[in-house]
């Protein structure tokens, strides 16, 4: 029986009361305008066979990153959360220093995606909140979309040092089947050895109403090409995933694409034992 706990490397938590979440109007509806907290996750994991989790902002607000430790605090499945800080605050490193020191705190994402400006990753003070963050041995998770990789590849010849993550292998276009740019950008990423993979977030790209998992096998195979099984991890991005299909089924629709390529071994390692060594979780 394999001993490594299978960690859910990527998914969220919400309180749509909370009033922060810039990304979802009240006029969204079904199936994400809703509250999902610990207990709406917490079957599904059993049912999954999944031990724990790293839950991530959602929200750019400091309160958010409250938010997520605060139920961390009280939900033994969550071994880590990936919060939010502004990295152009003059009280960065002192806001950071403040989180290093909290039970289950294990990395910040901004929001690059949702930014108006596609190289904000380059400004000369995130340049340096992310030598700060590099020092810490703190992980930095980059949500981005193809058009934003060769930033991220700049920022990381800047801060070679940093502990990174890409997630979603940056949202690739799924639905139209195109790897164009994305591939090589992502090659190029890739060569920095500090750097990691999710492979989550993918039925999501797809076409909602037909996608199915051979859809995901090109994305796959090149992710796999690039990065290695030693820089792979697997996320739900839950509830998000709920827009193409269900937990159980993003989680599938993965394993039918990758673990015929993988010994026992490495399947071990993508999905679970890379997180813990990358994000340093206790569990």
């Amino acid at each position: 029986m394999n001993s490594v706990p299978v960690i859910d490397a990527h998914h969220h938590l919400w309180r749509i009361a909370r009033g922060d979440y810039s990304w979802m109007p009240a006029d969204m509806g079904e199936p994400l305008y809703r509250d999902y907290l610990p207990s709406d996750l917490a079957p599904l994991l059993r049912r999954a066979g999944v031990d724990k989790t790293i839950v991530v902002q959602a929200a750019d607000s400091e309160a958010e990153t409250e938010f997520l430790l605060e139920l961390a605090g009280t939900t033994e499945f969550i071994a880590g959360v990936v919060g939010w800080l502004d990295m152009e605050d003059p009280a960065f490193e002192t806001k950071l220093d403040a989180l290093v020191h909290r039970p289950k705190f294990v990395g910040l994402r901004p929001m690059l995606q949702d930014l108006s400006d596609d190289a904000y990753i380059l400004r000369p003070k995130v340049l340096a909140s992310l030598a700060a963050i590099a020092e810490r041995g703190v992980v930095f998770d980059f949500l981005t979309f193809p058009r934003h990789l060769r930033h991220v590849a700049k920022s990381l010849s800047s801060v070679p040092s940093l502990k990174a993550v890409i997630d979603h292998l940056s949202k690739p276009p799924i639905a139209t089947g195109s790897l164009d740019g994305w591939a090589e950008d992502l090659k190029r990423v890739a060569e920095f050895p500090n750097v990691s993979c999710k492979v989550s977030g993918m039925i999501t790209e797809a076409r909602h109403d037909a996608w199915a998992p051979g859809d995901l096998a090109p994305y796959i195979d090149h992710v796999l090409s690039t990065f290695g099984p030693a820089r792979m991890m697997f996320g739900s991005d839950w509830p998000v995933c709920l827009l193409a299909g269900s937990y159980a089924e993003a989680l599938n629709a993965m394993r039918s694409q990758l673990d015929a390529h993988l010994t026992p071994e490495q399947c071990a390692d993508v999905y679970g034992g890379n997180a813990i060594r990358r994000y340093g979780l206790t569990v």
